[in-house]
């Protein structure tokens, strides 16, 4: 049975699992100190520290190098892509390590396993990064010249509880149009036609606002925020994707004590998550226009997908749409491993970059 060890590095820890045939042998967490992921680390130091972790890991748990069939890594900040599985070479590694498309902590998880995966004589891959784009012409247009939309979205949980919904439906993922959203401390809501990913919002830009993130703005009212003189270029990034959203009118970036808040009879917290509700559900009536109507199921997923008074709010009013599928969590290691495995047993081909 082919063995897959997933990686999936964020800001400030690395989450591990190891996996057999698609069943999940081992997950574990490995926290890294300040120290050890500092923005002012030279970015091969970052990874050597979490690589050095990943190999203890390994063998505390017995995990022994040549049982294992591929590494499999988050995708970080890539040019944009089709969906699918992707072999980690020189040139994708490259892209990810220089940011040449940005930089998150996720652009580790290459640059952490190509150098292990080459000594152990172990193929590396990663599978639907943020950046897939599988849009069609119009819905690349904003209305100003120059200034187009961007495909970058959670594509990997999004994807993955597409294929799960259909699995559910008895039906193949191809033959389906779905509206999948990923509620987390970003929202995205994409419209899936016959197993392409033809829309979605930019969370970091539009769309609805989330725990921390703006969504759409006005736009004659940010360009007078931004000339305001209060604030400089990094500022306002800083301003829009991690001091916005329920965090600009709540102080909280933790949606349980947002729901505490609103059990306990905060009119205050009721009001700005119905508005948050109330956003998302509109975006998922843009998305259904985007289908032609023609929704098999709309999903919800994430994070944020557990708290039932956000899902119930949002249910409510697009149920008229499609039958709602509530699937939470955000299964990234797992849909990772099933990537790889998909390769692993020839159902899918591996992908160049």
């Amino acid at each position: 049975m082919p063995v897959v060890l997933a990686i999936n590095p964020g800001s400030t820890s690395t989450k591990i699992g190891l996996f057999e045939d698609n069943q999940c042998l081992v997950k574990e967490t490995l926290r890294h100190t300040v120290e050890e992921t500092s923005p002012e680390l030279p970015r091969e130091d970052q990874a050597a520290f979490r690589r050095d972790a990943l190999m203890r890991f390994m063998k505390e748990k017995k995990i022994a190098p040549e049982d294992i069939s591929a590494f499999v890594v988050r995708g970080g900040l890539l040019k944009p892509l089709k969906s699918g599985v992707y072999e980690v070479d020189d040139r994708l590694y490259q892209d990810l390590i220089s940011a040449k498309f940005g930089w998150h902590a996720s652009n580790l998880g290459s640059i952490i396993a190509l150098p292990l995966g080459r000594e152990l004589g172990i193929p590396v891959y990663t599978v639907d990064p943020v950046t897939v784009d599988e849009f069609g012409s119009p819905a690349r247009y904003t209305g100003l010249k120059g200034l187009p939309r961007l495909s970058m979205s959670h594509a990997l949980n999004m994807k993955a509880m597409a294929r799960r919904t259909a699995d559910l439906m008895n039906r193949s993922y191809g033959e389906l149009n779905l509206i999948v959203v990923h509620l987390g401390s970003g929202i995205s809501v994409s419209a899936h036609r016959q197993g392409r990913m033809v829309d979605v919002n930019n969370a970091n830009e539009e769309g609805p606002f989330s725990l921390e993130r703006c969504g759409t703005l006005p736009a004659l009212g940010l360009a007078r925020l931004c000339y305001s003189g209060r604030y400089g270029l990094d500022d306002m990034i800083r301003l829009l994707t991690s001091q916005a959203g329920i965090y600009s009118y709540l102080g909280t970036k933790d949606f349980k004590m947002v729901e505490k808040e609103v059990s306990e009879g905060n009119s205050e917290a009721l009001e700005v998550v119905t508005a948050m509700a109330y956003q998302v559900a509109k975006e998922i009536g843009a998305m259904a226009t985007v289908l032609s109507g023609n929704v098999d199921r709309i999903v919800l997923t994430g994070g944020m997908a557990y708290a039932e008074t956000l899902t119930s709010m949002t249910k409510e009013r697009v149920e008229f749409i499609a039958p709602v599928e509530i699937l939470p969590g955000e299964e990234e290691l797992e849909a990772l491993a099933a990537g790889a495995f998909r390769v692993l047993s020839g159902e899918e081909e591996v992908l160049k970059y």
